[in-house]
């Protein structure tokens, strides 16, 4: 048992020494390539380079099935269930479509990550109403300049273990229906049991991904919202139930 728990804190350590040396290593590209927002798809593609590093370095296996086609060429709001740490190098190896992430500022605080992550991301204070006003508003600016969005809907990862998703935040939903992007659900199936944020487990393995048909929100008004989040919801929920590709 005491051999099994130093293994995994020194798998652990491996997997934030992989996130953080490249990121060292191409640390003035990426300072130029975040310095001007037009700039950004050119970051993304560096950002995906970076997530390939992390994902196999770590000795995770991604496999992705895609039920539908994503068009390069369109805006989407990109929405997935969140367990781990890794569902952020997930998400940028399954989608091509440069998009920026809204998520906790908590992140900002990790050593070398945490100074791209601020740079990059909308990120929110959940405690502090005008904080979700202000990413609201940054959300909507990216939206307009063609850039996608990506959010977890959840808010954060489920307090309680054994909850398989929790119940949806309305933002993605509303800047989605302001906008009529659709909606695309990616459901992660291993990342939990591959590395959860309890720090004493996980394990090197096949990390899965589906991504879903997108949900339209054509000619969607607000009085839609609920039911788009309730519909999005659904499609995760069964997906992570049948547990398969």
């Amino acid at each position: 048992m005491i051999l099994r728990y130093i293994l995994i804190l020194l798998w652990r350590i491996w997997f934030y020494i992989m996130m953080g040396v490249p990121i060292i290593i191409l640390f003035p590209v990426l300072l130029i390539l975040t310095s001007r927002e037009e700039w950004y798809a050119k970051f993304f593609v560096v950002a995906r380079f970076w997530a390939k590093i992390v994902l196999y370095g770590s000795g995770f296996v991604p496999k992705v099935k895609q039920e539908g086609e994503v068009d390069r060429n369109r805006s989407y709001m990109f929405v997935a269930n969140h367990t781990s740490m890794a569902d952020i190098m997930l998400m940028l190896y399954c989608i091509k479509n440069p998009f920026v992430f809204v998520g906790k500022k908590e992140l900002a605080k990790i050593p070398i990550f945490g100074f791209f992550y601020k740079r990059t991301c909308i990120l929110v204070d959940r405690s502090s109403q005008k904080s979700r006003k202000e990413v609201f508003d940054r959300a909507q600016e990216r939206l307009k300049g063609g850039t996608s969005i990506c959010i977890f809907p959840e808010g954060g990862v489920p307090d309680d273990e054994s909850v398989m998703l929790d119940e949806f935040k309305d933002g993605a939903f509303r800047l989605a229906i302001d906008h009529q992007i659709p909606i695309l659900p990616l459901t992660f199936l291993d990342n939990k049991k591959r590395f959860s944020y309890t720090f004493f487990s996980g394990s090197p393995g096949l990390m899965r991904a589906f991504v879903h048909n997108e949900i339209p929100t054509k000619d969607f008004t607000q009085d839609h919202k609920k039911e788009l989040k309730s519909k999005t919801r659904t499609v995760i929920l069964n997906k992570l139930s049948s547990n398969s590709l």
